[in-house]
């Protein structure tokens, strides 16, 4: 068996030998992309001293002789002032440039127009209220979005509002999926004696996507050689193939002799619990970065497990985001157990599922790798070594799935 640790660390510098494709595309076909360059600002944002109120632009000094003055210009936002004229007041609006001279913006709420046209102040001005200054959100030269970080809503406005409108960003990873077993059928289609529903590769699809890949299957495939193989062909030109079951050492066991006909296999046994049977391998393609495979184990809480644990950050790395991005060992966080754990498993670590509130985790009751509802009824995982005993008020490593999917 080899170490979960040790396994992501011969699989990261894997992934980052990867050669991604860019390509450059308008801001608004990039979200849910990883931008492939840093973007840096050639403006100042904002690019003046602005008014963040409706109401006056006055200068604080003037306001020793008195609380009424009349209004020397009118500031729309998108128009250039003049310099404010001493003893009066500029009416302004949310945006608009500050005039020269003014060092204050009073609220009109804080103001009463007088008959005569000449604005009465219910208090003083303080200096710099509601004043915006020149690149207090984003300065010139700034980097404004880095390399490797996945295009959110945000950050396409965030290149937006510098004026960018196209960027280079990674071409998405092909995906391919393919479920074994003569058991599994799909949804929809009745159940025969020692039959169950094809729910892996539902699992699979939902979080490829999540990661913005583009994801191609060939559904269930028979628990026979000869299918594997063909599937795994079919499936080749892919950056990425994920398959579930048949990789344990069993008769109709075929995953790892089929990898091996078209390619290389290269670990098949994770000393982790759930997600032991798991097979890592390549297959070349001419002229290309290898298609790389992963072998996931048949249950379907050890598939989504190790999809998220081991395939997600090998398949962040290929997608062109950091290593620090990456690594969700980084994004664990301390939780207080409320449950004890007395027979823990001797060889291997465990995930154990639990539900995580303030602070505090609770235990799912049933752990094991087959109660697809444990996912849905806890928040994420927390991580023991092996033969490491739990009593209620130990402090453990927690991340969620929420932080696995990141």
């Amino acid at each position: 068996m080899i170490e979960l640790d040790e396994l992501l660390m011969q699989l990261w510098p894997l992934a980052q030998q990867h050669e991604a494709l860019v390509e450059t595309l308008p801001l608004k076909q990039v979200y849910g992309r990883v931008l492939a360059a840093s973007q840096r600002s050639a403006i100042a944002v904002p690019q003046h001293d602005n008014s963040g109120m409706d109401g006056y632009a006055v200068r604080c000094a003037d306001f020793l002789q008195g609380l009424e003055f009349s209004v020397s210009q009118r500031i729309p936002a998108g128009q250039t002032p003049e310099p404010l004229e001493p003893g009066t007041v500029a009416r302004i609006f949310t945006g608009a440039p500050i005039p020269l001279g003014a060092d204050a913006i009073v609220m009109q709420e804080d103001t009463e127009l007088l008959d005569d046209g000449r604005v009465r102040f219910k208090g003083l001005p303080k200096l710099n209220d509601w004043i915006r200054r020149a690149g207090e959100d984003i300065a010139r030269d700034q980097v404004v979005v880095e390399a490797g970080a996945v295009l959110n809503a945000v950050r396409v406005a965030l290149l937006a509002s510098i004026g960018i409108a196209e960027v280079p960003v990674y071409r998405p990873l092909q995906a391919g999926v393919m479920v074994t077993g003569s058991e599994l059928k799909n949804p929809g289609s009745p159940l025969e004696p020692g039959q169950i529903y094809n729910s892996n590769e539902f699992v699979w699809l939902g979080l490829l996507k999540q990661l913005g890949c583009e994801v191609r299957s060939v559904g269930i495939v028979p628990d026979n050689l000869p299918d594997t193989v063909a599937a795994l062909k079919s499936l080749s030109d892919c950056d990425l193939i994920i398959s579930s079951g048949g990789v344990s050492v069993g008769e109709e066991d075929h995953v790892k002799p089929a990898v091996e006909q078209v390619g290389e296999l290269r670990a098949w046994k994770v000393a982790m619990k759930p997600g032991k049977p798991m097979a890592f391998g390549k297959i070349e393609r001419a002229g290309r970065s290898p298609c790389w495979f992963f072998g996931l184990p048949g249950n379907p809480v050890s598939s989504a497990l190790a999809f998220q644990l081991v395939v997600k950050p090998f398949a962040d790395l290929l997608s062109g985001r950091p290593l620090q991005t990456a690594d969700w060992r980084a994004r664990m966080v301390p939780v207080t157990a409320q449950f004890d754990w007395l027979r823990p498993d001797t060889r291997r670590e465990e995930f154990l599922r639990v539900r995580v509130e303030s602070g505090v985790a609770h235990l799912f009751a049933n752990q094991s790798s087959g109660v697809l509802t444990s996912l849905d009824q806890s928040t994420g995982v927390v991580r023991l070594m092996a033969g490491q005993t739990v009593a209620p008020g130990d402090v453990l490593p927690y991340v969620s799935y929420q932080e696995l999917m990141k």
